[in-house]
């Protein structure tokens, strides 16, 4: 199948079960602009609110951060990109500052949607402010580092009011080679399915400036397990979350080993963990992940094996099914395994070229067109799968999922926000 079969197939069973809602349930016309706002003004934020703006009909029109100095570098960047597109600057009175800045960005007027990419300890509060001022939400993940934070996300799923859309950020669903080969595997072309290998193998994120003590944790919150859940559950998150979407369910339990053998910078994050996760009917997930070292190697992927045939789901590399069904994405096909490269705002290429632009394009008609979104249980379901390998290798023992329910560890933020006002 390649990209452009894909796509006309795509639109085609889009057209046949999507009911299109008049303007007066949605309050916009198609075509016409959401308005949008950037919550966490960093570099995957900007990266992301970017594509929405160049790929959608949303603008950008209201930015927020916890640091000035983060804000004033996104309004600018918003700006010259408005610029561009024939679109008005950011009003400076819809730019915020400070440990408020999530509610005043929330209640501020003139506001339709707002992106949340601050560290992922505040995701759940961000999400539940923005929520219930019925603003439409595209949060990216984790939904929750922790299961109490995971219970309040479900708790806000049930107050999204008919007319809101909330989405979260699992753009590689949306990546076409990746929906293409996951369409066939869940139609039965591997027959029973057995085991599952899954990998993510990447460089160490780099060091950002930032005040000896709290403001140098916020600054390098990718390094620290209350900030942003640790590696297996901010970053690896996204091959499992394939894994769930592809076999329909959670895993039921895990056991895990990893640590920190290589990385020396301050945190607590692991650098490399072995997880193995296990399915309903027996089926088997072997994960392994490390995010260290300098050196340009970077790949992530899944391998699904079944009676009838096996499947390769690489980020970089041939996507294809071998065996009694055998199905290929062509235009993946002479791409070598390992030439994927790291990006850490997300904007990779090779397979996931176009899943955010896929993603937020669906996201946004969504909001103009309908049927609306609420992708929050979905996504804690994944946070909470990822929270169990993360559990099982902190205690070194087997963990179910009933018992991370019942007794996993609530993190806290450590800090006073309000010294950063």
């Amino acid at each position: 199948m390649k990209r452009r079969e894909f796509l006309q197939t795509a639109t085609a069973a889009t057209a046949a079960f999507t009911i299109l809602k008049s303007k007066s349930a949605f309050g916009y016309q198609a075509n016409s602009a959401v308005r949008m706002a950037l919550l966490g003004c960093g570099n995957r934020g900007t990266h992301v609110a970017t594509s929405f703006s160049q790929n959608t009909e949303a603008q950008v029109v209201a930015v927020a951060d916890l640091f000035r100095d983060q804000l004033g570098a996104a309004k600018s960047h918003f700006d010259k990109l408005n610029a561009t597109l024939g679109r008005a600057p950011i009003d400076p009175k819809l730019t915020f500052s400070g440990p408020k800045a999530f509610e005043q960005l929330a209640e501020a007027p003139g506001v339709d949607m707002i992106q949340i990419s601050t560290p992922p300890f505040f995701h759940v509060e961000h999400l539940g402010a923005a929520v219930s001022a019925g603003k439409h939400v595209y949060c990216e993940k984790p939904i929750g580092i922790d299961v109490k934070q995971a219970k309040h996300a479900l708790s806000i799923a049930e107050r999204v009011h008919s007319n809101q859309s909330v989405d979260v950020g699992f753009q590689c669903r949306n990546a076409p080679p990746i929906a293409g080969i996951a369409e066939k595997i869940k139609a039965g072309a591997l027959g029973k399915i057995a085991s599952v290998t899954g990998y993510y193998y990447a460089p160490a994120s780099k060091e950002k400036n930032g005040a000896p003590g709290d403001e140098y944790r916020l600054r390098n919150w990718l390094w620290d397990r209350a900030l942003s859940g640790d590696i297996l559950v901010e970053q690896n998150i996204h091959i499992i979350d394939l894994c769930n979407w592809i076999l329909g369910t959670h895993p039921v339990k895990a056991m895990a080993t990893g640590g920190r053998g290589v990385l020396t910078h301050l945190g607590d994050c692991w650098d490399n963990y072995q997880v193995q996760f296990t399915y309903p009917d027996g089926i088997r997930l072997s994960f392994a992940s490390k995010q260290f070292g300098d050196y340009s190697m970077f790949e992530a992927g899944l391998r699904f094996f079944g009676s009838e045939g096996a499947a390769s789901i690489p980020y970089a590399g041939p996507v294809e099914i071998v065996g009694s069904q055998p199905w290929s994405w062509t235009e993946s096909m002479n791409s070598a395994a390992a030439t994927g490269k790291f990006a850490a705002n997300g904007a990779f290429g090779d397979n996931l070229a176009f899943a955010d632009r896929e993603k937020e394009r669906a996201f946004i008609d969504s909001i103009v067109s309908g049927p609306v979104h609420n992708q929050i249980a979905a996504g804690v379901e994944t946070a909470m799968s990822c929270m169990m390998g993360r559990m099982a290798g902190l205690r070194g023992h087997e963990v179910t999922w009933e018992h991370l329910e019942a007794h996993g560890k609530t993190y806290k933020l450590g800090m006073d926000l309000q010294q950063f006002g």
